[in-house]
């Protein structure tokens, strides 16, 4: 009986041996860079840009972009229309400096840090005004492979100053 207990011992511990997991190794910094190098470096550049078709594709369906002294912009319809209208300003320009790029542990959502420099037409005193801020974007990856964002908000760090 004493070497029957001894033989189930040991299965006991091969299975249980087999059934565990070893962690998932930790690809956080390579995915940090191809999301730096894919989807942040054509966001910079579309937000640059005049295409407000270009910059609602880099958002979900259901993607908020929060920026100062406007209503929250919901889904990618609503953030190309806001775009369009922000794009009809001769005056408006936007340049954006991811500082930090972060990937979770899953490798399913990141997120960006940075600063900015907005230039446009102040609608109140028609004056050309430009506005320095820093901005937080959380990225998700999507089932197909690329990189979406679902959360931006940008906060001014002093009131914009005309020209």
């Amino acid at each position: 009986m004493k070497r029957h207990s001894s033989i189930f011992s040991a299965l006991g511990l091969v299975i249980l041996t087999g059934c565990a997991h070893s962690p998932a190794p930790d690809s956080r910094e390579a995915d940090a860079q191809a999301l730096r190098a894919g989807e942040v470096a054509a966001f910079v550049k579309d937000w640059g840009g005049k295409d407000a078709n270009r910059i609602a594709a880099h958002y979900t369906d259901d993607g908020n972009v929060m920026i100062p002294n406007s209503p929250m912009m919901t889904g990618r319809e609503a953030i190309g229309k806001a775009m369009r209208d922000a794009l009809a300003d001769p005056n408006w320009s936007l340049a954006m400096q991811p500082v930090q790029v972060e990937v979770s542990r899953g490798g399913d959502l990141g997120y960006t840090r940075g600063t900015y420099v907005l230039t446009a037409t102040d609608p109140a005193s028609q004056k050309v005004a430009t506005e320095k801020g820093r901005f937080v974007t959380i990225f998700r990856k999507e089932a197909d492979g690329p990189w979406k964002a679902v959360q931006e908000i940008s906060n001014a760090e002093a009131p914009a100053t005309s020209k």
